[in-house]
Parts: structure tokens; sequence; C-alpha cells
């Protein structure tokens, strides 16, 4: 049998701080299906690529480019994505532009901020 191993913390009131409230059931409910989402790499990939452009909007061709895969595989994630409220889609005539959805994406980054102020 392993002993367990013991890991000193540096500043526990730092480790197990929140820097927003702790989330109502809905609320937790929300953000494990978007987490469940971000699960698939390429999804994260996506949401990766579109946040470092500045979120500024992006059409499915230039991302197929991008992660090197084809259309339809693409325009499957950025489905689910946009599902999920990670993405908003932005139909100008034929052309279709994704773009991050500025809150949705804001909540995540206070989530995961856990320890930070």
């Amino acid at each position: 049998m392993t002993a367990p191993i013991h890991l000193p913390l540096i500043n526990s009131a730092e480790c197990c701080s929140l820097a927003a409230e702790p989330l109502s059931v809905d609320d937790a409910e929300r953000y494990a299906e978007i987490f469940k989402v971000l699960g698939e790499p390429v999804r994260l990939r996506i949401l990766s690529h579109l946040a470092a452009e500045g979120c500024t909007p992006t059409t499915v061709n230039e991302l197929t480019k991008i992660m090197g895969l084809s259309q339809p595989t693409i325009s499957h994630h950025l489905k689910k994505m946009t599902d999920a409220g990670l993405l908003v889609r932005i139909p100008e005539g034929r052309t279709v532009f994704h773009q991050v959805q500025p809150e949705t994406f804001t909540n995540l980054r206070t989530i995961l901020q856990i320890g930070q102020k």
C-alpha cells in the first residue's frame, strides 16, 4: 500500500478562496455542460484561437485552414459550441462568422480564477 503524499500549502487562504460567490445549482449545471463541450481538444483549440484574435468574428473557412480539419468537422464543433452559449453565430449573406460570446467567456474566466483576487 502506498502512503499518501501530503503537499504543503504555501497560503491556504489563497488556495481555498473563490474569485466569485459559490455557484448556484442552476449555474453549476450550466457551466458543467459548457466544460463538457470544452472537453473536446478541437473545441478548446477553436476557443483559444478565437479568444487570441481579440474575439473578432472568424469564418468557418478560416478556421478550417487554421485547424487543418474539414469544413463539416469544424461546422459540427462550432454548432456544439454555439448551442452551449460559447459562441455567437453571425450570418452575413452567404458567409457565416463565429465569435466568442463575451459574457459567457468572461464568466468562465471568473470561475477559473480560483485563488486570484
